[in-house]
């Protein structure tokens, strides 16, 4: 992993920091693809798509009636018409996705166990254990 190389983060609150997190998530899911590393891929994938999905903005309810379309229904028209600005998440919220993440895949490793799939479990586990590695300053 190369999240200790990058150093720790100047202020843990600014989306400087956040981007710098993403990308050195993405760095890494790109070096675990070359590596074959099957649990760190699975895990920086399901986490950066959850980081996306959170900084997507919700659709609007309805389009005012003077930006319609005539030809179809509810559809909006003109330049930029489908553009949306997305969120834009802290460093700290994207770490709280992050321990969400994790603590969804300790929780079904316990439930794993549980049922006798102990190969299951650790995978899961050595999921956690990469997101978690993102954690530490």
């Amino acid at each position: 992993m190369t999240a200790a190389a990058a150093g720790p983060p100047t202020d843990p609150g600014t989306t400087e920091d956040a981007q710098a997190l993403r990308s050195l998530m993405r760095a890494d899911l790109r070096a675990a693809m070359k590596a074959r590393d099957r649990e760190v891929v699975s895990a920086l994938r399901t986490a950066l798509a959850a980081i996306d999905n959170a900084e997507a903005v919700e659709a609007p309810a309805a389009a005012p009636a003077d930006q319609g379309s005539e030809h179809v229904a509810g559809a909006r028209s003109g330049v930029g018409s489908a553009e949306a600005v997305r969120r834009v998440l802290s460093a700290e919220d994207v770490r709280a996705l992050l321990r969400e993440q994790i603590t969804e895949r300790r929780t079904e490793a316990g439930g794993y166990e549980t049922a006798g799939r102990a190969d299951a479990a650790d995978r899961l586990r050595r999921e956690a254990d990469a997101l978690a590695a993102y954690l530490t300053p």
